[in-house]
């Protein structure tokens, strides 16, 4: 068991739930500017962060 692939991927679904919320707002335009600007570069460095982390570690045997 990897902490750091289990941790990466905790990133990375939760990068894709934010870049998802962020064009779900876009979409209806139901909140202002900063707001989706917010969201959605959290969302894109979240989910770049668990990309890389799984990416980058090797598997334990």
């Amino acid at each position: 068991m990897n902490l750091k692939r289990i941790f990466g991927a905790i990133l990375t679904i939760l990068g894709i739930v934010g870049l998802i919320y962020a064009a779900v707002t876009f979409a209806n335009e139901s909140a202002g500017a900063k707001q989706m600007i917010v969201f959605g570069s959290l969302g894109l460095l979240f989910f770049l962060a668990g990309i890389g982390l799984v990416r980058t570690t090797k598997d334990e045997v």
